[in-house]
């Protein structure tokens, strides 16, 4: 006699036959409905004007963009009509200083001098400033320490959206080395002679101290390049800065800080420097045009006074400055109203007498470039990221806003 439980598993393996035969169907709608999920990334946008920042301008165009990648430009061509169509696109924009960390948690409170230390670390990546500067165009941001400390540390070049982590976003690490003059640095701080309450009683309370700090750096970075028993914390960022290899971006807003930043610059021989927040660069066009700084200029101010120092910030800063041939860019310093918001910076300029082409570039090509991004953001071209904005009108026309945001290829803000 055969065992009960045969006579059941017989029962059952037609059951667990049909189980198994099901499986693959199921695994396969699974895998449709993951990808369903997936964000859209390929898409075609047609325009009445494309601005690629490469100096070339189409007329009724069209861009295509296949899996995140622009892969086709050009003329549209008649009957032309599926996928998106708004009045005119432009690359993404791009700020070099959005001002988006996490205040005093963002810096090393301890030191004045820190070149090693990473802001990428103390980010927070569902900050709703990166949500406000994607929704208003801009899709690529540098990220630098708040200039509480003389030197802050290293900066991080990111995506405004699009990833969970501050790792995915990254589009360069350690992108420049951070640091600050005038008196936000100093204004912690407490005479070192006096009763210490805290670590905040040291140097520099002035901004002489914060003079003192840059060239002590920089001369004790010097000594350890022939005494190696000199090394210190951050000494190879300093050395780094000193060889061309890194960027430093120094907040230098008022005239006086303008002209300790391009000494320093000439005393140490710094190959490539950035002037941050540089409202008054242009009161110093001789020493300016000599040092090859380059300047990111503050958002406009009704007042004209703008930053903790109150430099003034003329109209026509940036038409002097193009004059020039200095190079510039604009930042946002995330605006929470929309009229000061990186968008918005360029209009301001071309009404102080700067041309369209330049303030596009301003926004687009050259922070890109001042960055080492420039092969995959800031214009228009085959093969770059498609990080796009669409407009209803002219760009930076104040008749014109933001309608649409593409980055990395997927439709964050939909102009329909």
């Amino acid at each position: 006699m055969k065992h009960p439980m045969h006579a059941i598993s017989r029962l059952l393996l037609p059951a667990s036959a049909a189980l198994f035969a099901l499986a693959p169907a199921a695994l396969a709608q699974a895998e449709g409905a993951k990808k369903s999920e997936e964000p859209k990334r390929s898409w075609t946008v047609r325009a009445d004007r494309i601005y690629t920042a490469t100096g070339q301008v189409i007329e009724n165009g069209f861009v295509a963009v296949v899996d995140g990648r622009i892969t086709a430009i050009g003329p549209a061509g008649p009957g032309a009509e599926d996928g998106l169509r708004v009045a005119a696109i432009t690359p993404g924009l791009i700020d070099l200083s959005p001002a988006i960390d996490l205040g005093t948690n963002s810096v090393e409170q301890s030191d004045e001098v820190t070149p090693n230390v990473r802001v990428a670390d103390a980010l927070d990546p569902f900050a709703l400033a990166f949500e406000r500067a994607l929704r208003s165009g801009v899709t690529t941001v540098l990220c630098s320490p708040p200039d509480d400390n003389v030197v802050g540390g290293l900066s991080v070049v990111l995506q405004t959206g699009g990833a969970a982590t501050i790792a995915e976003r990254t589009l360069k690490a350690d992108a420049v080395l951070r640091g600050a003059f005038g008196s936000q640095p100093s204004r912690r701080n407490s005479p070192a002679f006096l009763r210490p309450r805290d670590f905040f009683n040291r140097r520099p309370t002035t901004r002489m101290g914060v003079e003192w700090e840059w060239r002590k750096a920089f001369y004790d970075a010097v000594v350890a390049r022939q005494d190696k028993d000199a090394a210190f914390p951050g000494v190879e960022q300093l050395h780094a800065v000193m060889d061309g290899k890194l960027p430093l971006m120094v907040h230098a807003n008022a005239t006086q800080d303008v002209r300790t930043a391009i000494y320093l610059k000439e005393e140490f021989n710094l190959p490539r420097m950035i002037l941050d927040q540089s409202s008054e660069a242009w009161k110093e066009p001789e020493m300016l045009v000599r040092s090859g700084a380059a300047v990111v200029l503050p958002p406009f101010a009704w007042t004209g006074r703008v930053g903790a120092d109150g430099g003034f910030h003329a109209w026509n800063t940036a038409a002097t400055l193009d004059e020039l041939g200095v190079t510039f860019a604009f930042s946002g310093r995330d605006g929470l109203d929309v009229d000061d918001r990186l968008a918005m910076q360029p209009g301001y300029a071309i009404r102080g007498g700067l041309s369209f082409e330049s303030a596009l570039r301003a926004v687009t090509v050259t922070p890109a470039q001042l960055l080492g991004v420039d092969d995959v953001v800031g214009t228009i071209e085959v093969g770059k990221r498609a990080d796009l904005v669409l407009w209803s009108g002219k760009p930076f026309d104040f008749t014109s806003s933001v309608v649409g945001v593409l980055l990395n290829g997927e439709l964050v803000v939909d102009p329909r």
